[in-house]
């Protein structure tokens, strides 16, 4: 490959290439650039460090996640089944990528633990989105009045077991989502308006 050709994208699939095949212990700015056929010094132009480059890998992979949320954030439509959808499909998402992939998905938790600050952007994200959709049922009466950004935060923490990767290792238990429903019936009723 020309090193003129080369982009940001291009680096960032030969990345995911190389964390693929080595994992994050063993997986060099080195071995990507000659995934590449340019010099380290070509990555090095477009990612300033090797933490930089894992970062965006990180971001990357994240995005994949929340992008289709945020088509659920932006719905109209009553937003108890919008905040539902959107955590199904959390879960959905979470889950398909321990299950389909999972030494994939355990190089991606490392790169996770790593990347706190690209982490709390995501969770913030999240937030967001959640926040979103849970001022339109405040505003529509649908919910309870109170501080949107809050109480996406509650949310998140309290559904946590479900999607965050953390707790991967129970996503298989057979209990799991009669635990997700119990747990969804409680949050909704906290967030009923109380008359």
């Amino acid at each position: 490959m020309a090193e003129a050709a080369l982009t940001p994208d291009r680096i960032l699939e030969a990345a995911e290439e190389v964390l693929r095949r080595y994992g994050p212990a063993k997986a060099t700015v080195v071995d990507v650039a000659r995934a590449l056929g340019v010099s380290h010094g070509s990555v090095y132009r477009h990612f300033p460090s090797k933490a930089a480059l894992r970062d965006t890998v990180t971001e990357r992979w994240l995005a994949r996640v929340s992008d289709p949320l945020a088509a659920i954030a932006e719905e109209s439509g009553p937003a108890p089944a919008r905040l539902r959808r959107w955590f199904d499909a959390l879960i959905q998402a979470k889950h398909r990528k321990a299950g389909d992939d999972p030494e994939l998905f355990a190089t991606y938790m490392t790169l996770a633990a790593e990347a706190r600050e690209v982490v709390a952007e995501h969770v913030a994200h999240l937030c967001g989105q959640i926040a979103r959709i849970v001022a339109d049922g405040m505003a529509d009466g649908s919910f309870a009045p109170g501080d949107a950004p809050t109480v996406a935060r509650a949310l998140l923490d309290a559904t946590a077991r479900f999607h965050n990767p953390a707790h991967a290792a129970e996503w298989a238990s057979p209990d799991s989502t009669a635990a997700f429903e119990a747990v969804w019936t409680l949050v909704m009723r906290g967030l009923e308006v109380r008359g």
